[in-house]
């Protein structure tokens, strides 16, 4: 494929030779592309050494083409903007063209265009910015982050440009949406059974599993209906569509109204077993020294729904988050709920569970097949879950 990469006057500018260096190891035809602020970060030097192309940087310079925008749109078959600045989206989303990277762009209208926001937390969270970026969305254009983590002014939130080896598995994962065009759903987070207008009965699942597995499956090009209970978390992906629920029969109706249509779900979510029979619409308040005694009913299941639903070709994945017996009980589920597979973890493990940035897992199959995993990034957890339910 011939690729475009543009470069904008961001501090993650930096980053754009390593991405430039792996879509060329991926085989692909790599040219440059920048702003002026842009060579404030990186220079013409390194990207011309690391694309084996000369720089297009200067609108009005003596290129190989009187109008370079225009044959330059000819030769790529996708641009990707990394970094994408504020001001650049700005100008894509407004047709603003004054400079050699915004006039490719608005003449690169009618091709796939991938940009990597980069930018500060408060910035990216400017309504003026959100629009424009579902204005770019809303015509095509794939977002690839901005993650969350350390930003250049020093504060911590989202903004931070997604790493070369995220973007160019877009790339990838872009290519391979053509042929499949699969959708999965995932299932994430807690549930919240609510006691009264303030009080629930929840547990303390973060959602960090489910949304790493979100983001693992759409990397392989698949789109995917993420179904989440209460979490801070955040997910900007193009392939990734995010249902926000509450409680554990709001998750059941998301869940059977997306699954008939996917070829499979992943279910993390850390769903409630039993909800209180009666929900006030009140404050409760307490009665002297006397408890208060809940009445509890079981909600819906799920999992056991989702595999009496389950046709030829779909795939079934649950998880058995297990204290004691848990190969004996993981197995069990597995075979009750008419899984394909079922992902195990232990609480007695150190550094798994419920609000942590690692997992350490075992993936059992109905074929008999049993992956191990060491202790590992949750990130990392998903892409070998995704890995051997897909392969």
């Amino acid at each position: 494929m011939n690729i475009i990469v543009g470069i904008t006057g961001g501090i993650a500018a930096y980053k754009v030779p390593e991405l430039v260096r792996l879509l060329v190891k991926a085989g692909h035809e790599v040219r440059c592309a920048a702003t002026e602020h842009a060579m404030e970060f990186v220079t013409r030097v390194t990207l011309e050494t690391v694309s084996g192309h000369p720089l297009y940087s200067d609108l009005f310079a003596n290129n190989e083409h009187s109008t370079q925008h225009i044959s330059l749109k000819d030769w790529g078959d996708l641009l990707i903007v990394a970094p994408a600045t504020a001001n650049i989206i700005g100008k894509v989303a407004n047709g603003i063209a004054d400079d050699a990277l915004s006039t490719l762009l608005l003449a690169f209208s009618q091709k796939p265009v991938i940009m990597a926001p980069a930018m500060n937390s408060l910035m990216w969270a400017h309504p003026a910015v959100q629009r424009n970026i579902e204005t770019l969305r809303g015509w095509g254009i794939r977002m690839v982050g901005p993650e969350k983590g350390e930003l250049a002014c020093g504060t911590d939130g989202i903004g931070r440009m997604s790493e070369p080896e995220a973007i160019v598995a877009e790339v990838e994962g872009g290519e391979r949406k053509a042929a499949s065009g699969e959708r999965w759903l995932v299932t994430a987070g807690p549930t919240y059974e609510r006691i009264d207008s303030v009080r629930f009965i929840g547990n303390y699942s973060s959602g960090k599993m489910g949304f790493a597995l979100a983001q693992a499956l759409a990397e392989t090009g698949a789109d995917v209906e993420l179904v989440t209970g209460p979490t801070h978390l955040n997910i900007s992906h193009p392939h990734i569509h995010v249902v926000r629920v509450e409680s554990a029969r709001e998750m059941y109706a998301a869940a059977t109204k997306a699954f008939p249509q996917c070829k499979g779900a992943i279910l993390s979510a850390a769903v409630a077993d039993y909800r209180p029979a009666e929900c006030a619409d009140h404050k409760l308040k307490k009665q002297g020294d006397e408890g208060m005694t809940l009445q509890l009913v079981q909600n819906p299941d799920i999992l056991a729904t989702l595999g009496g639903m389950k046709q030829e070709g779909q795939t079934l994945v649950g998880f058995a988050l297990e204290t004691d017996h848990e190969l004996e009980n993981a197995q069990g589920k597995l075979q009750r709920k008419h899984l394909d597979y079922i992902v195990m973890n232990s609480l007695r493990d150190k550094g798994a569970g419920f609000g942590v940035d690692t997992n350490k897992v075992t993936i059992l199959g109905t074929d008999g097949s049993r992956t191990e995993s060491p202790l590992m990034s949750k990130k990392e957890v998903a892409r070998l879950i995704v890995n051997t339910i897909t392969s």
